[in-house]
């Protein structure tokens, strides 16, 4: 069938993944760095996704399409909402550290730095919905590219907080349903998000701001901005 749909041009496309953050229906997805139209039949062609999008990549055309699948839509909707099985693979297993507990004895050697993480899994496509550490957690979502730019990340970013990171433009999904699901299922006292100045960290900023607006629940939250020299412009 003909009807209107997003076309994508990929010279002008960026990277921020701001436009897949902002699909509800999972139709555009980030590949090799580009936004893509991953499947017609998601794209309602409604165009949430082009007022977001900074560099004007996103247009409609009139085109032979699929048509407008809601069923697949909420199908897939719900396989990315679905919490990750605890078996399986180790690297996903569900951990939590006490680290009060792992303070050394005043008789050992002091080291200049010790790791502040407070649970595992921390990619934010591993880690489940629901689980006890997130009970009055404050939450940190960062880019996965700020603890190596940033000296002291565990110290000044990590430190009190349950941590989870992802890359928007590297994982080509849209992070805002399941964080929208862990702010809502979860006691969550405030949120974090520590980004970086590129442009495709807007992706990961827009998805706690449509997650905090989503969830219902009043949250404190700021934003930290980090060069990619390591300095904190913000």
């Amino acid at each position: 069938m003909k009807r209107t749909i997003i076309h994508i041009d990929e010279e002008k496309c960026n990277g921020c993944g701001a436009c897949a953050a902002a699909c509800h229906e999972g139709a555009i997805g980030m590949v090799d760095g580009k936004a893509r139209l991953l499947r017609d039949d998601y794209c309602d062609g409604l165009g949430n996704c082009l007022p977001v999008c900074p560099t004007g990549a996103i247009t409609f055309e009139e085109r032979e399409a699929a048509a407008y699948d809601e069923a697949a839509v909420q199908a897939h909707k719900a396989s990315a909402a679905a919490p990750q099985p605890t078996g399986g693979c180790p690297g996903s297993r569900m951990r939590q550290f006490d680290r009060q507990a792992e303070a050394p004895a005043a008789a050992a050697p002091v080291q200049a730095e010790t790791s502040q993480l407070r649970q595992w899994p921390v990619q934010i496509k591993l880690v489940p919905l629901r689980a006890p550490y997130f009970d009055g957690a404050r939450l940190l979502v960062a880019a996965d590219c700020a603890a190596y730019a940033y000296a002291s990340f565990h110290r000044d970013f990590i430190r009190g907080k349950i941590t989870l990171v992802g890359c928007p433009k590297l994982d080509g999904v849209d992070y805002s349903e399941k964080l929208t699901e862990i702010l809502k299922q979860n006691d969550i006292r405030s949120v974090t998000v520590v980004r970086m100045e590129v442009p495709c960290c807007g992706g990961l900023e827009l998805a706690v701001k449509n997650a905090l607006q989503a969830c219902g629940k009043m949250i404190p939250w700021q934003v930290v901005t980090l060069s990619v020299e390591g300095r904190i412009l913000d």
